[in-house]
């Protein structure tokens, strides 16, 4: 059997990577927001298309299970996950409104949106962005080269530059656990500052003068 001794694609991976790194404070500043949105009650919800609908729920799966540790659930959505939901929507109001509508049903203000596209151009994820800001809920991107549609559409966006989908895939399942990396001890840090605040709250009256 002939080895395979091409190995391209390694190489376009490694070339992509290189400038993937400079993005790493913007996966950790994502990681410890949503820590603390999370923490406080709000929730993740997550969409994509195709590849990038795995990677998107990969991504719940991490925050409603665990990445490495033991820690508490919190709770993200996979859009696409809900088959009868998401072909009645399909069915009734047009592939482009799947998303939109489950936003509009899921979504509140402080709730954060992460939409994943490799062309940053998937219409039912720009119709989704639009709805997500119109209930208050913030959006972030992960997508391929910028310029795109998405980039402009989202709050924040991290955008891959590679010139192959399989590529721009395989660092967006980098920057989900990367920032899975800084959300697991921003929770811990969050927990923590939630205790110190409430037992070092003074009960009612401590401190009047008696009498």
């Amino acid at each position: 059997m002939k080895p395979v001794t091409d190995v391209t694609h390694c190489d376009d991976l490694m070339k992509a990577l290189e400038g993937f790194r400079a993005d790493a404070p913007l996966l950790q500043r994502w990681g410890t927001v949503l820590a603390g949105r999370l923490g406080d009650g709000a929730r993740l919800l997550a969409a994509g298309n195709g590849g990038s609908a795995a990677q998107a729920q990969h991504l719940t799966a991490e925050l409603v299970g665990r990445y490495r540790e033991d820690r508490p659930a919190f709770s993200a959505l996979a859009l696409h996950t809900d088959t009868s939901a998401t072909t009645a929507i399909a069915n009734d109001y047009g592939v482009q409104e799947i998303f939109a509508r489950q936003v509009a049903a899921h979504g509140r203000p402080r709730d954060v949106l992460i939409l994943l596209s490799t062309s940053g151009a998937s219409a039912n994820l720009l119709v989704a962005a639009t709805e997500a800001h119109r209930v208050g809920m913030t959006v972030w991107a992960l997508t391929g080269p910028a310029p795109n549609p998405l980039r402009a559409a989202a709050d924040e966006a991290l955008s891959v530059s590679a010139t192959s989908a399989a590529t721009v895939q395989e660092l967006h399942l980098v920057a989900v656990h990367m920032l899975c990396e800084s959300f697991d001890p921003a929770v811990r840090r969050h927990t923590d500052a939630q205790r110190r605040h409430h037992t070092g709250r003074r009960p009612a009256g401590a401190g009047r003068a008696a009498g």
